[in-house]
């Protein structure tokens, strides 16, 4: 009698199994993920993903130069307060030109405060046939003049530092300069923005001439 329980309860126990109800969709879901068949794993959808824009593909408006960055020590009750200064000169080598200064407890900020004030303070001026200058023209601040003479194509920009920044962000390729008296660079740089900025046209020239007769 025992050997015939022990034969029947493995056929029992398969025919529960087949009675056994199907488990519903709604109660797959609200089953743990470890639980869950492979086939019932739901598979990650491409699609819905937000594409994210390519780095560094739109075009900058315009492009800069850090000149100059000088330590300044400040002497407080509590000893030497460290900060620095930046010199920067924006361009989009089209006629157009910028220059600004910032100060900060870290270069970056510095550089960074003086790329703003740049860009609000922009200037432009006529470059006429061969990349070059109308006219001989000197500009001068305080102590120091810039001297800035036209020259043929394929001479290039024979300049120092700060007068080459300027005039390649501001489109210039071919002139010759010279700087006299102080060798501060804000100091070349603003002598050489006054320059540019007492340029004149063909044009101009002309109505002057013909106020004068």
């Amino acid at each position: 009698m025992e050997e015939e329980k022990k034969l029947e309860a493995p056929a029992v126990a398969e025919a529960e199994a087949k009675k056994a109800p199907e488990v519903a969709p709604e109660q797959r879901a609200q089953r743990p993920h470890g639980d869950r068949p492979r086939g019932d794993r739901p598979q990650g959808r491409r699609g819905d993903r937000p594409q994210r824009r390519p780095r560094g593909d739109e075009p900058k408006e315009y492009e800069e130069v850090v000149v100059e960055i000088n330590r300044i020590a400040k002497t407080v009750k509590g000893g030497r307060r460290m900060r620095f200064s930046a010199l920067v000169v924006v361009g989009n080598k089209k006629g157009k030109y910028g220059f600004g200064t910032g100060k900060a407890a870290e270069v970056p900020d510095a550089i960074k405060k003086a790329l703003e004030a740049a860009k609000k303070n922009t200037y432009e001026i006529h470059v006429v046939k061969g990349d070059t200058l109308s006219h001989e023209v000197i500009g001068k601040f305080g102590a120091c003049s810039v001297f800035l003479k036209p020259a043929p194509e394929g001479t290039g920009i024979i300049a120092g530092g700060p007068v080459r920044a300027i005039l390649e962000l501001a489109g210039v390729r071919n002139v010759t300069s010279k700087v006299y008296g102080s060798r501060a660079p804000i100091n070349i740089i603003r002598a050489a923005h006054n320059g540019l900025s007492n340029l004149k046209s063909y044009k101009q020239v002309q109505a002057l001439r013909a106020k004068a007769e």
